[in-house]
């Protein structure tokens, strides 16, 4: 089974928390302008990718919270849906390759939707609490690459000063959240917190011990060369009685590690 996760799933929650917090105090200065309401599925339909901590916070709770007949639907469209962004980012590659500017791709494929697969037939979403950054900031003023943003259904007028969320400043937390992740585990894989997937990818991909590259045989511990131990003992995670320190252990000492 793969690393216990939960200590980077905190850090990701208090950053969520942040969010929140943004998102209210924006609804709050502007009511009228944040259009925001149940059953509003606007952003459910945008086409977006997740970094490393993002995807496996939205797989381990897609497995922990749903039944497995739910799970076995969501999984279907999840498949229809990562066809057709796959398809959409194909087309945006040749359009690149045929030397057309980026900012144009970029614009078109903003216009372009994609149904999540996570949205159900009452038009909400089946991870709600659980969602990605993007769905909670989708309604209120943004910036993004020094472009401005907002939702189409919002009511913010153009060129009036609104609070702004600077949403380069949260993918760069999102992504040294990712690269601290990856640190702490024995990967082959050390690049992996390089990799963005939208979030239908993030419910079909299977995150176990081959995916994430964990190298078994091998201490987590600097230093150590015992070769006993076994992936129980990845990363930041020991077995229990696990007696090696941070400076490794001596051969063969560690008899947590040999079982």
């Amino acid at each position: 089974m793969p690393p216990d996760f939960s200590p980077f799933f905190s850090k990701y929650e208090k950053l969520l928390a942040d969010v929140d917090k943004v998102f209210a105090t924006v609804r709050e200065q502007h009511p009228d302008c944040v259009t925001c309401a149940s059953g509003c599925s606007d952003c459910c339909h945008a086409l977006f990718d997740l970094p490393l901590i993002e995807a496996l916070y939205l797989n381990h709770h897609f497995h922990a919270n749903l039944p497995q007949e739910s799970k076995d639907r969501i999984l279907t469209k999840a498949d229809q849906a990562d066809r057709a962004s796959y398809k959409l980012k194909f087309q945006a590659h040749r359009k690149h390759r045929s030397g057309e500017e980026p900012e144009t791709i970029l614009e078109d494929m903003a216009k372009q939707r994609v149904r999540c697969p996570l949205l159900n037939s009452q038009d909400r979403c089946d991870l709600y609490d659980h969602r990605p950054v993007t769905c909670r900031l989708y309604g209120i003023p943004q910036e993004v690459n020094t472009k401005a943003r907002t939702c189409v259904l919002s009511k913010f007028t153009p060129g009036t000063p609104y609070p702004t969320v600077h949403v380069d400043k949260i993918h760069r937390k999102l992504a040294e959240l990712s690269m601290e992740l990856v640190a702490s585990m024995n990967t082959k894989y050390k690049q992996m917190a390089d990799i963005l997937v939208p979030p239908s990818m993030a419910l079909l991909t299977v995150y176990d011990d081959e995916y994430l590259g964990l190298q078994k045989g091998e201490c987590a511990s600097s230093g150590c060369s015992s070769g006993a131990c076994s992936s129980g003992n990845l990363g930041s995670e020991k077995k229990l009685g696990c007696t090696c320190g941070p400076d490794g252990c001596d051969p063969g000492s560690c008899e947590p590690c040999r079982k």
